[in-house]
């Protein structure tokens, strides 16, 4: 190509050009990222990574599309005007359908949440089935405890005016309503512990329950963590609060 066809060329063309193609791989990137995740093929993090990948592609061919389009005041130039739009509307569907489904983008990079963080639950057979490379199942003193309180006070013991039998079958129950994975139920020792698994990456958090009686109450703790990240972007807080709002309903 001369210089003067160069010159002749619709302003914003290859800005609109740059966004189609971007648009089309980022497009590919997330539903591998999805389907992988959802399948199992592609591991969490791997898939998670590929998910992250493609919704930063988009975000440049926002950027991209809009500077293309400005130059070419809405014509795209030589480019496909429609292919173009689309690139656009599409981008800002995927990055607002993504922030709208992770409320979390301002959580704490913690990834341990207890209602009781002075004495939290602790996981007993939930450990043989952590892996080597998960987070310790021990609650660490690393300044989570006060990253959780700052950022979550609502998330504190629940107490309940019934007998602790009838708790912990409630607890059982939505358990399995939640659709976690039991892994155990100790009525004397008033723990039950379960795995919850997200849908799209496979991520799998460890829950614990404690249900103990004190004088005319019944004590209910929940405790929430990550087997895998430095951060959940709130699911485990999101996790213990919906497991609680249902264990208080007078149905729980």
């Amino acid at each position: 190509m001369t210089t003067t066809d160069a010159a002749r060329r619709p302003l914003g063309t290859r800005w609109c050009k740059t966004a189609i193609g971007l648009a089309w791989i980022a497009g590919v990137g997330t539903l591998i990222g999805l389907a992988g995740g959802a399948t199992g093929l592609l591991g969490p993090m791997l898939a998670f990574g590929t998910f992250g990948l493609g919704g930063s592609l988009f975000a440049i061919a926002i950027l991209t599309s809009l500077i293309g389009l400005a130059l070419s005041k809405g014509t795209a130039g030589n480019a496909s005007t429609a292919r173009t739009w689309a690139a656009l509307a599409i981008g800002i569907i995927v990055i607002s359908v993504s922030v709208a489904q992770s409320p979390g983008f301002g959580a704490p990079p913690i990834h341990d949440i207890s209602t009781d963080v002075e004495n939290p639950p602790l996981f007993v057979a939930i450990v043989p089935l952590r892996g080597a490379d998960s987070n310790p199942a021990e609650y660490l003193d690393d300044g989570t405890a006060g990253k959780q309180l700052k950022a979550y006070p609502d998330i504190v013991t629940l107490h309940l005016d019934r007998p602790a039998a009838e708790v912990f079958a409630a607890a059982e129950g939505i358990v399995t309503e939640l659709g976690w994975a039991l892994v155990a139920a100790d009525l004397e020792a008033g723990l039950i512990e379960a795995t919850a698994s997200t849908y799209w990456f496979g991520f799998k958090d460890d829950v614990v329950i404690r249900v103990q009686r004190e004088a005319d109450t019944t004590l209910v703790d929940v405790r929430s963590k990550s087997r895998i990240g430095r951060g959940d972007m709130g699911a485990n807080a999101a996790r213990v609060r919906t497991f609680l709002q249902a264990l208080r309903s007078p149905d729980g």
